[in-house]
């Protein structure tokens, strides 16, 4: 995914779609534009398969087969389904080297198995994805290929949804390790340093 990428904002495209067309009004809060098309992105509810026989794990993978041979050009994403805390814990690793007094050390190994504790609860928070990449693709065509890409999922007996515009931005900050919460992320990539650019022109 390169720069700038953005979620499409609530605006029909001029002379795209009509006044009856209100049912793909819906898509600017399902998809993902960039400079080189439009992705669509659906997350499926993991399956803990340490408690399934060895036949019911050859059929989830089968399943998966499936989906994958119906949609050839789907892409698949693992992550984690919240911040990770490396850095911070890499952080604090080194104060600890480095600091003498005692009151301090204890209150830093505080915080280091805090952190600890926080990561071990999430190991098993993963969040896994399917991407579809749209190029060239008219509103309608768009819609159409959301729902038959997530009735193809769903019919393998994977449990699917179609993630909105809260799910992507939540999913983006995870994804570029950004210092903000997917809420605080702009719609448009890099749109609130043009708004500060006007606000100087204004001010000059």
């Amino acid at each position: 995914m390169s720069g700038g990428e953005h979620i499409e904002q609530a605006e029909k495209e001029k002379g795209t779609v009509g006044a009856g067309d209100g049912r793909y009004q819906d898509l600017h809060q399902i998809r993902l534009l960039t400079g080189k098309g439009e992705l669509l992105f659906y997350t499926v509810a993991p399956t803990n398969i340490s408690v399934l026989s060895y036949t019911n794990i050859e059929i989830k993978i089968r399943h998966l087969m499936m989906v994958l041979s119906s949609l050839p050009d789907i892409e698949i994403t693992c992550l984690d389904s919240a911040e990770c805390f490396d850095e911070n814990k890499a952080y604090l690793k080194t104060r600890l080297s480095e600091e003498h007094n005692e009151n301090i050390r204890k209150l830093l190994k505080q915080d280091a198995d805090m952190l600890d504790e926080l990561q071990t609860e999430m190991a098993t928070a993963r969040q896994f994805l399917f991407i579809a990449r749209l190029k060239g693709q008219k509103e309608k065509q768009t819609f159409d290929s959301a729902n038959r890409i997530e009735k193809i999922i769903s019919e393998q007996g994977f449990e699917v949804r179609r993630m909105r515009k809260p799910d992507i931005k939540r999913f983006l900050a995870i994804y570029f390790e950004a210092s903000m919460n997917g809420e605080q992320m702009p719609d448009v990539d890099g749109e609130q340093f043009y708004e500060v650019e006007d606000d100087e022109a204004q001010e000059d």
